[in-house]
Order: structure tokens, then C-alpha cells, then sequence
């Protein structure tokens, strides 16, 4: 299993949004940038993901998991989407300027190339964060 990070804007879709949409989930669109694509790409039904929101707010806030591998965007068939639905809150959401101060997610994605849209994350980032955000593992 894979473990990512997907950003969105709260304003456009929020966590509320993604739980709102329940099993049936959600497809990831809008993504417009290479690397992003290239990470879709990659997801594996079942791989795991933070969900995040930008703007204000700049904090991961619940989890989400992927349960439908990468497709053509039906409004821009040379991007991709896939499909994800809501797992569960994070017990705390776990603030931007808290991860940037953890020594152990200095090299996080997060931190190192914060306009990237869909980020993989390594196990040990995964641990951290959701150790943070006050989640068992």
C-alpha cells in the first residue's frame, strides 16, 4: 500500500464535501500539473491519502482512500483522475506550521514543494503525521 497527500481548496470542495459523498466517493479532478498527474497515475485501489485543505486553513484533515484507479478526465481526456471516498477525521487536523516544525517530515513534499497538488508520502511521513494529528496507526 501507497500512502499520498491531495490538496483542495476548502471553498471548492471540503472534507465535509468528500464525507457528504460517502461510499460511492469522489473523483479527484481539477489536478493540472504534471508531476500531480504522474502521482495519480500511480495509485493503487486501496492505497491510502491525506486530505488536505490549502488556502487559510493549511492543514491535513481527515483520510481518504482510493477506490478507483487513475482514468481519463472526461473534461480533458489527457488528464487523469481517480476516485476516492472518505475513511475517517484525523482526531486533531494537523496544522502546516506543525509539520514544518517536526525534524522528521523535513523532507516531506509538504514541506520541500508546497504548491504540488498530489504528493506521495513514505511510511515512516504517514506514522508522523497521523501520530500527530493524535490517530493510531
Amino acid at each position: 500500500m501507497a500512502y499520498w497527500l491531495l490538496k483542495s481548496e476548502p471553498k471548492e470542495f471540503s472534507w465535509s464535501d468528500q464525507v457528504r459523498r460517502g461510499a460511492k466517493g469522489e473523483a479527484w479532478s481539477g489536478v493540472r500539473n504534471a508531476q500531480a498527474r504522474i502521482n495519480l497515475r500511480a495509485m493503487k485501489k486501496g492505497d491510502l491519502g491525506f486530505f488536505y485543505h490549502t488556502g487559510d486553513e493549511k492543514r491535513v484533515v481527515g483520510v481518504v482512500k482510493v477506490i478507483r484507479e487513475a482514468y481519463p478526465d472526461p473534461k480533458a481526456p489527457d488528464w487523469t483522475l481517480v476516485d476516492v471516498a472518505a475513511v475517517e477525521p484525523l482526531a486533531r487536523p494537523v496544522a502546516l506550521a506543525e509539520i514544518r516544525k517536526e525534524p522528521k517530515l523535513a523532507e516531506m513534499a509538504l514541506v520541500k514543494n508546497t504548491r504540488l497538488s498530489v504528493q506521495k508520502l513514505t511510511d515512516a511521513e504517514w506514522k508522523v503525521v497521523r501520530q500527530m494529528g493524535g490517530m493510531r496507526e
